[in-house]
């Protein structure tokens, strides 16, 4: 086996504990499940007969639910078998995010490619790769701008077609141009997915399993990169024909064709639905999402729905902010709070991840000055190299995208994070444009410049940001009505009140697929 894949073998090591955690989120579907069918009398008895025959016309009462569920859901998934496929959709998208910030990197350094493209300088690398970054952020406007209007699941299929084309266009370049374009296009269709995929995926499961969502989706987004290197290495195989660097470029259409193919098998955001008047349909959701035991007149799908039209309501009630009004402090500290939220969003890029990230093989053939192949035998960088994508990806990756959505005051939250993940976009921008020249120049001395950049960021983070951990949106707010811009207080997880938490079947864990989603509106993945 070459050293390169046994290398990323050991990527995999993660995800070990990955594959523990998504089968403990399977079997507390499984076993909600089957509590809900035997709360609805659904099960069947030991001689294969269901539990329908209770007094006092209650079963005929029962048997109409059963009628007008079966009717919903017929040919469709439902229960913990929906939930699968939406992550997984999602899982895909988040895979093809971490590929595409990879896959150039790993061609660019192939004498095919650099033939074909005039053999770029290190500012025109910079900027092929860079650009990509440009077009996400043009893509995030876009979808902060438009997401209501098409849905989650139309803005998602809407952002894939663009990068279908985009695919298309780097596939077949022929010249700089076309290249720098292409990637733009991809770029703007990325950054649409990458706006509406988690929330269409945090709007679709219970509150209590987000979190692990989360860090599930970090994780593929950190697999993603060294998968498209292991393509890199697969294709170069056939230098110098131009297929070595073409074939990895279209492998995104192979992400691409699973997300459109499963996107019109599911179902819109319920979150969104009840946004846009439609109910009804909201509640038909709930109830599919609910599991095999769900009617649409059960106390578990109208308690969710009731809790979404009441957040929705009071949304409405407060309105949208203006520009003008998230610029200034007031008593809602919100130019503090959109500073603070802005701050793990830069943190996530100058860490020096996507230094790495774009120009994985370069880095090691420019950096330690050998041939591909032989820079893969200096175990030691690429130790580490392996160790700090890991803690990345568990660490700070997750946190940054959240913590923006958690500290914003609800008539400012979505202008606020638009504004959190346009630093992302641009810091993300200039330290891959600066990496090409900065390999170069200064050697080893980056790696130096990026560890004392993360460094830094410990003690800004222990003085000045304070901690969201079991506090509400509420608390949150209290929080910055007490403290004044500057060191804070609030350092410790909250206290979790009576109600809020505990375990399994307890109220804090009945909070639903989209009552509390709205502190995830307009987070994206990095």
């Amino acid at each position: 086996m070459p050293p390169l894949a046994r290398w990323h073998l050991g990527e995999l090591l993660p995800l070990q504990s990955m594959s523990r955690l998504i089968r403990r989120i399977w079997e507390r579907d499984q076993k909600h499940d089957r509590a809900s069918q035997e709360d609805e009398g659904l099960l069947g008895n030991d001689d294969g007969t269901e539990s329908l025959l209770v007094g006092d016309g209650e079963g005929e009462g029962r048997g109409r639910d059963r009628a007008s569920y079966v009717s919903m859901v017929k040919g469709h998934l439902t229960g913990s078998a929906l939930r699968g496929t939406i992550a997984g959709v999602c899982g895909v998208a988040f895979l093809l995010f971490g590929y595409d910030q990879g896959v150039l990197g790993a061609v660019i350094g192939l004498p095919s490619f650099r033939k074909e493209f005039n053999n770029p300088n290190r500012n025109l690398e910079g900027i092929i790769a860079g650009i990509y970054d440009i077009g996400c952020f043009i893509g995030a406007i876009v979808a902060f701008l438009t997401a209501d209007r098409f849905g989650r699941k139309g803005s998602i299929m809407w952002g894939s077609w663009i990068m279908v084309v985009g695919t298309i266009l780097q596939t077949s370049a022929t010249e700089n141009v076309q290249m720098i374009l292409s990637r733009t296009i991809t770029g703007i269709g990325n950054g649409i997915n990458t706006v509406n995929v988690p929330i269409w995926q945090a709007e679709s499961f219970k509150s209590n399993n987000r979190g692990a969502m989360l860090v599930i989706q970090s994780a593929l987004i950190a697999f993603g990169h060294p998968l498209s290197t292991f393509m890199g290495l697969a294709s170069s195989q056939a230098d110098p024909s131009s297929f070595a660097w073409r074939w990895p470029i279209a492998f995104q259409g192979f992400f691409l064709i699973i997300i459109l193919c499963m996107l019109p098998l599911l179902p819109e955001s319920p979150r969104w639905l009840v946004q846009h008047d439609r109910v009804e349909e909201a509640t038909e959701v709930f109830a599919r999402l609910e599991g095999k035991g769900a009617t649409l007149n059960d106390d578990k799908v109208i308690r969710e729905r009731d809790m979404v039209v009441a957040s929705v309501q009071k949304e409405r009630e407060l309105g949208q902010a203006s520009w003008g009004e998230v610029f200034s402090e007031g008593k809602n500290r919100n130019i503090s709070r959109v500073l603070l939220g802005a701050g793990p969003y830069m943190f996530n890029q100058w860490s020096g991840i996507n230094s790495l990230a774009y120009f994985l093989p370069i880095t090691f053939e420019r950096n330690i000055g050998l041939s591909s192949e032989l820079s893969l035998t200096q175990w030691i960088f690429i130790a580490f190299c392996f160790l700090f994508f890991d803690i990345f990806s568990w660490g700070i990756l997750p946190v940054s995208w959240m913590y923006a959505s958690e500290i914003m005051p609800l008539r400012t939250r979505n202008k606020g994070v638009a504004l959190g993940v346009g630093a992302h976009w641009l810091s993300n921008f200039v330290v891959v444009y600066v990496t090409p020249n900065a390999i170069d120049r200064l050697g080893y001395k980056l790696y130096i410049v990026w560890a004392v950049l993360n460094a830094s960021f410990v003690p800004v983070t222990w003085l000045f940001y304070p901690e969201t951990a079991r506090r509400s949106l509420e608390d949150m707010d209290r929080v910055f009505e007490v403290e004044r811009f500057g060191v804070t207080r609030t350092r410790r997880p909250g206290v979790v009140r009576e109600g809020e938490g505990g375990e399994e079947g307890e109220e804090g864990e009945e909070r639903g697929y989209g009552a509390d989603a709205s502190k995830l509106d307009g987070m994206m993945v990095s």
